[in-house]
């Protein structure tokens, strides 16, 4: 390396290392090695391919690869990302969801479109199209028995509360109403086979129903998603006027804490293990034939550690059903031992420690009455 870009890689890190730029401003994934050199930020390199399709707000630049210029580093000097976030995150609504380095490409390009390109959070009381308190629009939703996605119109009302869809565009009855404060909405691109696919989930009957739905455009379904976090949130404030809006935003939908193949036998456990698809949604771990079903095969309640619930390596020694996986783990309840089988050891930690996460949080006066429902029903 030449003694001039020795010089130059130097003071790049030395800015670098300044407050708030050691991590992506976009996505928060630590050590950043590209920059925009037009919004005088520091950011990842999955970003930066979603800053290169809107060149006329940024410029990017490699911090590695490319050549800088003195005026180029001083100008980031005096930006860098948490000045940058001062101006174009000034005003971001409570239940806008902020995505991060986890989360899927629509998620993290809309935030990025919204804030440098839109300027949708830089001025106050600016007018959202997800905050409007209602929204209706047509979305590509997946049969239930047929697995063809079809055009179906939504409607969603703050005043009434309720998500609802129709079957056909001019049927008078929607097919289906959907309280807001029973919907959890979450992006699955690769489980829906679409960049822009959203799970919504919602009880009906105590149990989970699925829907899966996209749209073609990006921002379209994104304002879905936060419009229905709009709604929920506003609902929420009216439930509990005393709460922050912080405590608010964290009852908002949520991500799934952990999907993904186990086996399962029955309840003797003496029927073979089946593969069988599981989602951990908080407290509630529900089991499917298929991912995409509408409805679990089944599902168990996750209680905590206090209330006599726990995760252990290993089968219940009585297991008789032949298992295709060999690393098991069951989980014990106050009533019965629920085995299962993993394909990989990576797997079985996964799982487990996911269970421990939930088993050591104590439970809200809402899942008691849930674990009271799911011994009823067996």
């Amino acid at each position: 390396m030449s003694a001039e870009r020795e010089r130059i890689f130097r003071a790049l890190k030395d800015v670098v290392q300044k407050s708030g730029n050691a991590i992506c401003a976009d996505c928060q994934l630590p050590e950043p090695e590209w920059a925009s050199t037009t919004l005088g930020i520091f950011i990842c390199l999955k970003c930066s391919g979603i800053h290169r399709n809107i060149p006329d707000v940024s410029k990017i630049k490699s911090l590695l690869l490319d050549p800088w210029e003195d005026s180029q580093i001083q100008y980031m000097a005096q930006h860098g990302n948490e000045v940058a976030k001062e101006k174009y995150e000034a005003y971001v609504p409570a239940y806008y969801y902020i995505p991060t380095y986890m989360d899927c490409q629509i998620l993290r390009e809309q935030w990025i479109r919204a804030k440098y390109e839109r300027k949708d959070f830089s001025e106050a009381n600016k007018a959202l199209a997800y905050a409007a308190g209602y929204r209706e629009g047509f979305l590509w939703k997946r049969g239930r028995d047929n697995g063809q996605f079809l055009n179906r119109k939504f409607v969603l009302s703050e005043s009434d509360g309720i998500l609802k869809y129709f079957a056909k565009n001019d049927a008078k009855e929607p097919k289906a109403v959907i309280k807001v404060d029973n919907i959890n909405a979450t992006f699955q691109p690769t489980k829906i086979g679409n960049p822009n696919g959203l799970q919504i989930t919602y009880l009906k009957d105590n149990s989970t129903r699925n829907i899966f739905v996209y749209h073609e455009e990006g921002k379209e379904i994104v304002d879905w998603f936060n419009a229905i976090r709009a709604v929920q949130f506003h609902y929420l404030q009216v439930a509990f006027p005393g709460a922050s809006d912080d405590e608010l935003k964290h009852k908002l939908t949520r991500n799934f804490l952990k999907e993904g193949y186990m086996e399962k036998t029955g309840p003797k456990q003496t029927e073979g293990f089946k593969k069988r698809w599981f989602t951990l949604d908080h407290r509630r771990l529900m089991y499917y034939k298929d991912p995409l079903d509408a409805f679990a095969k089944g599902e168990v309640f996750i209680g905590s550690s206090d209330n006599k619930y726990l995760v252990k390596e290993g089968l219940p020694p009585g297991v008789q059903g032949n298992s295709n996986w060999q690393y098991g783990i069951t989980i014990v309840t106050p009533d019965r031992e629920f085995p299962f089988t993993c394909e990989t050891e990576s797997d079985r930690k996964e799982w487990m420690s996911v269970f421990n996460g939930v088993m050591n949080q104590q439970m809200s006066p809402q899942e008691f009455t849930m674990e009271a429902y799911f011994k009823h029903k067996r």
